[in-house]
């Protein structure tokens, strides 16, 4: 039968109209600087490897809680918190936290009907060693904590992956030696690690040295806003030197890593069977212009965020341009330890949740310290527009274009490395539960930040797994508790009751239904 003119006509506005529609979108997307995904399909389970490991990720301090119970020795974060309630942003601290310590097995089968068969943890140190070190007691109490989390996890058919020190240095060896600017605390590190191993490694088969030890320097060491709060200009601190002590602490987290790899591959890995590795943080950069020095800045933000951690872990060294800039207060690696360096690792943790534009600074204003040291302005928007949407934190936005790309340049540089994923994720500013757990935003930022890993892995990038940060809310350090990262919400004020997020339903139906 002919269609009638009309009918034709109309099939003809129609089309115009979008087609139109598809211009507009594109021109005005094209305006704001936004990373535009024109693949509107949802990340499907089956076009990742069958064994890849969907996981949600925690730390011993913003989930456990019992801060003062059961024989646990008081961490740095403990004593500073208390110290300078003022530098949280609603004066809250982790004294209770999520009350995992108590709540673990039902938390255990929240992670079991969500589908993930992975769960990211920490170990925390002075809850082991309250005072520290092997020579102060061992507390079988927190030892009888972690079997049974480690235990419940496996019997749930979800495999932990463990974080040695997530922060939460005892204090004790603060008091006694400043810490990591001590290179004393190369040794109580590999006991420490070593104490975990032993207990644990029967069940524990990816270990993870230390977590994102960029922003523990840059926020305890640089600009003093988190424990141990040393700084000598950013936040009035009355202690440290910001031009000098996140070099140095830095370089002793690095020989406490590769000391204690060496010691897990010696001694316990050929009958464990276990790998061990690093979780590392950076951004992505992106050249604010196309500049010959914009685009080199891009790159010395990224050596400075993350070749200050990679190169000597994967070369033996730190970046040529750290070593220009800085010049004689970045301290030197001897050949021994340069080759003890040089590959300490099974696989790569990376941490990622937004990316930057880099511009060139031609000349540094203000103090010399280890943040202004790159000679490099970060911002995550250009000329008034982001380059991504906004989230609840005003520093993070959505830009999983940068995830894909860090993944591809990860594979390039460092000679294709077996990856996870160990943390990613979005934060909410607390609105309360009716909104909290309405977070469309979240789906589409795992859906992107999926696909994007996807994507990476078709292009020959060893990526083993992804760990949603977190799993549910938490104590967010500085910003206390009023961002919300989770995939299930926390009521705070309705005895800490956990309701899954439209995100966890979405998650739990991608993970098992496909």
């Amino acid at each position: 039968m002919a269609k009638s003119s009309h009918g034709s006509n109309t099939l003809a506005l129609i089309i115009r109209f979008l087609l139109l529609l598809l211009v507009v979108l594109f021109f005005s997307f094209a305006g704001t600087g936004h990373a535009i995904d024109f693949d509107l399909s949802l990340f499907n389970r089956t076009t990742f490897p069958s064994d890849f490991s969907f996981g949600a990720a925690s730390s011993a301090y913003q989930y456990e809680g019992a801060a003062f119970e059961d024989g646990k020795g008081p961490s740095i974060f403990d004593t500073f918190i208390h110290k300078f309630p003022d530098k949280i942003l609603n004066r809250s601290n982790g004294d209770v936290a999520d009350d995992f310590y108590h709540r673990y097995k039902d938390d255990v089968k929240l992670v079991k009907f969500v589908g993930l068969n992975a769960f990211r943890m920490s170990i925390s140190w002075p809850r082991i060693l309250p005072r520290g070190k092997l020579s102060g007691g061992v507390n079988k109490k927190g030892i009888a904590f972690y079997n049974n989390v480690f235990d419940e996890l496996i019997a749930n058919g979800i495999t932990p992956y463990v974080t040695i020190f997530h922060w939460d240095l005892p204090q004790a060896l603060e008091d006694e030696y400043k810490g990591f600017l001590s290179p004393l605390i190369i040794d109580d590190f590999r006991d420490f690690a070593d104490l975990c191993f032993k207990e644990f490694g029967d069940r524990v088969k990816h270990w993870i040295t230390m977590n994102e030890p960029f922003i523990f320097i840059s926020s305890g060491y640089d600009v003093g806003s988190l424990a141990p709060g040393r700084c000598s200009y950013w936040l009035n601190c009355t202690y440290g030197n910001s031009a000098t002590e996140p070099y140095i602490a830095a370089h002793h987290m690095l020989l406490s890593h590769a000391s204690t790899v060496k010691l897990y591959k010696a001694k316990y890995q050929a009958t464990q069977k276990g790998e061990i590795g690093i979780t590392l943080v950076s951004h992505w950069m992106v050249p604010y212009s196309s500049s010959r020095l914009d685009v080199q800045a891009a790159q010395r933000a990224l050596d400075f965020m993350y070749g200050w951690f990679a190169d000597p872990i994967f070369t033996g060294d730190y970046p040529k341009v750290m070593r220009s800039l800085v010049k004689n207060r970045l301290p030197r690696f001897t050949d021994e330890q340069s080759e003890m360096l040089k590959g300490s690792l099974d696989f790569l943790g990376l941490n990622y949740y937004t990316g930057n534009y880099a511009q060139h600074i031609a000349n540094r204003t203000g103090r010399v310290t280890s943040g202004t040291d790159n000679l490099v302005n970060l911002s995550t928007a250009r000329r008034g527009q982001h380059i991504g949407d906004l989230t609840g934190v005003s520093i993070f936005d959505v830009y999983p274009k940068g995830l894909h790309d860090l993944l591809v340049y990860t594979k390039a540089k460092y000679n294709n490395p077996k990856i996870y994923i160990t943390e990613t994720g979005i934060g909410d500013q607390d609105n309360g539960v009716k909104k909290g757990i309405n977070d469309p935003q979240r789906i589409d930022f795992y859906n992107g930040h999926l696909k994007a890993v996807g994507r990476a892995i078709k292009q020959g990038v060893n990526v083993k797994g992804l760990f949603a940060w977190t799993f549910m809310d938490t104590f967010e350090w500085g910003s206390g508790y009023t961002l919300r990262f989770g995939l299930y919400y926390v009521d705070y004020k309705n005895g800490l009751k956990r309701i899954p997020k439209r995100s966890a339903i979405w998650l739990k139906k991608s993970i098992i239904e496909n």
